[in-house]
């Protein structure tokens, strides 16, 4: 699995006696330690004693512990002090606003405010569609969560699911110019959840609403779709779909099998599944096996709730029953945004020839992605520190920054199936290889290929 991450990387200030061996030891102390060393500075020097900041990356809090401890242990060295590099990069949050107009004179405040401002006013309630392009609708979205499905970690609340609303308004950002607010809502009640961003909605051109658990975000996002006139994303359904429907038409095209022939296995029935799952049968699969908790879902499996009976009436159509190991013997696919550890190397090994093992539960996948590389031929997870991580950062920027230009007032299928169709295109064909199905975030086409495509895909559906 995965070793010492900058996610969790420490920074220790040390008071250290001057000796020729001082450095060596340090680093080999961390290094024993399981640590990375990833920057070393000498701070401040004198005869005896110096003063040395050393920068490490860690598993986590405990082993980060033990690090420090070691550290203190060594003859002749004293912590002063650690910080968490991350928890540094939050303090005060991650976001401010800033005015893109000057203040500099009396003529400047009369038009940015009284009394100027005024005939703004009167000729927005006189053609309210200027209102997007004469205030900060016009390139700005509201992040909505309740707290309930943040991350892995589950119901943390509006609180704890702030820095993650934040992190997200920042990737808006820096990837796509939009200018995105975290609104974290104290209520889990599914009539407040859509009665409030209804009354903020005329602020925003978009909604990008975010970990609300299943299945309330879809009942949500149907009733925000219908009384909003702005569209509706959610990411971890659309987002997940896209990437993962880009991914796999990548790596289909590596081990030259077509969607409509494969057998596509699918943990997860919740609202990535379910999001995945119909984005899927719009791009041509037809052979989906769905699975959760309680296996294989299929119309015979009692107990199922509204959302699985639909799933059974989409899909399985050889009849598969039983657990997620039996119905992927043979499978040509296996895609997992579930839970931690569903399936086993020797479960990947009874798959198809040139099987393909997507595993995007995060932090732990669905299967250890090493075990699945001895027997799948395309392996992907959902993080950065392995080969082909399925990211959707990858999507959402590009998506928003289409339905933005657009204008447009809803989202379709057919736009999130050309988003899916443009990022995939990313990857030249000279660069197509096992380990390279999706582009890098940091790739500058991403964003601008997804946006043309979706406005597109929205100026041709109205």
């Amino acid at each position: 699995m995965a070793g010492p991450s900058v996610s969790s990387s420490i920074t220790v200030r040390l008071h250290v006696a001057a000796r020729p061996t001082a450095v060596s030891e340090l680093t080999t102390a961390i290094e024993q330690e399981g640590g990375i060393v990833t920057a070393l500075d000498v701070t401040a020097s004198g005869h005896e004693q110096m003063q040395v900041d050393v920068t490490c990356a860690t598993l986590g809090e405990e082993h980060a512990a033990r690090i420090v401890d070691a550290l203190d242990g060594l003859d002749g060295v004293r912590v002063d002090r650690v910080s968490d590099r991350t928890f540094l990069m939050h303090l005060g949050g991650k976001l401010e606003i800033t005015s893109k107009v000057p203040l500099r004179n009396r003529d400047d405040l009369s038009m940015a405010y009284t009394p100027g401002v005024a005939r703004v006013s009167e000729a927005i309630a006189a053609r309210p569609e200027d209102a997007r392009r004469l205030t900060i609708k016009r390139n700005t979205i509201a992040v909505v969560t309740d707290g309930t499905a943040v991350l892995g970690l589950g119901d943390v609340g509006p609180l704890a699911a702030l820095p993650v609303m934040e992190g997200k308004a920042v990737l808006f950002k820096r990837f796509a110019d939009i200018d995105a607010f975290p609104i974290a809502l104290d209520t889990t009640d599914v009539d407040q959840i859509v009665e409030t961003v209804c009354a903020i909605a005329p602020v925003f051109a978009g909604i990008n609403l975010e970990d609300i658990s299943a299945p309330r975000c879809f009942e949500v996002e149907r009733r925000l779709r219908e009384r909003l006139d702005i569209p509706v994303f959610h990411d971890d359904q659309h987002g997940t779909a896209i990437v993962v429907v880009a991914a796999l038409t990548n790596a289909l095209q590596v081990v030259g099998k077509r969607i409509e022939d494969v057998r596509i296995v699918l943990s997860g029935a919740g609202a990535a599944g379910t999001a995945v799952l119909r984005l899927l049968l719009a791009a041509g699969a037809h052979d989906v096996v769905v699975a959760d908790i309680d296996g294989v879902v299929h119309p015979d499996r009692p107990g199922l709730t509204e959302a699985l009976r639909w799933t059974a009436s989409v899909t399985n159509p050889r009849g598969v029953t039983g657990s997620i190991p039996q119905a992927l013997v043979g499978a040509d696919v296996f895609i997992g945004v579930s839970a931690p550890d569903v399936i086993t190397g020797r479960d990947v090994s009874r798959m198809a020839d040139d099987a393909i093992v997507f595993a995007l539960a995060n932090p732990r996948p669905e299967v250890d992605p090493d075990d699945a590389a001895q027997y799948a031929a395309v392996v992907g997870t959902g993080r950065s520190d392995f080969a082909n991580q399925i990211n959707n950062v990858l999507a959402f920027p590009g998506v928003f920054r289409g339905l933005l230009d657009a204008q447009s007032h809803r989202i379709t299928d057919a736009m999130l199936l050309a988003a899916a169709g443009a990022l995939a295109a990313v990857v030249r064909p000279d660069e197509l290889n096992p380990t390279y199905i999706v582009p890098s975030v940091f790739n500058p086409e991403v964003t601008t290929r997804v946006a043309a495509a979706v406005a597109h895909a929205a100026r041709e559906h109205g």
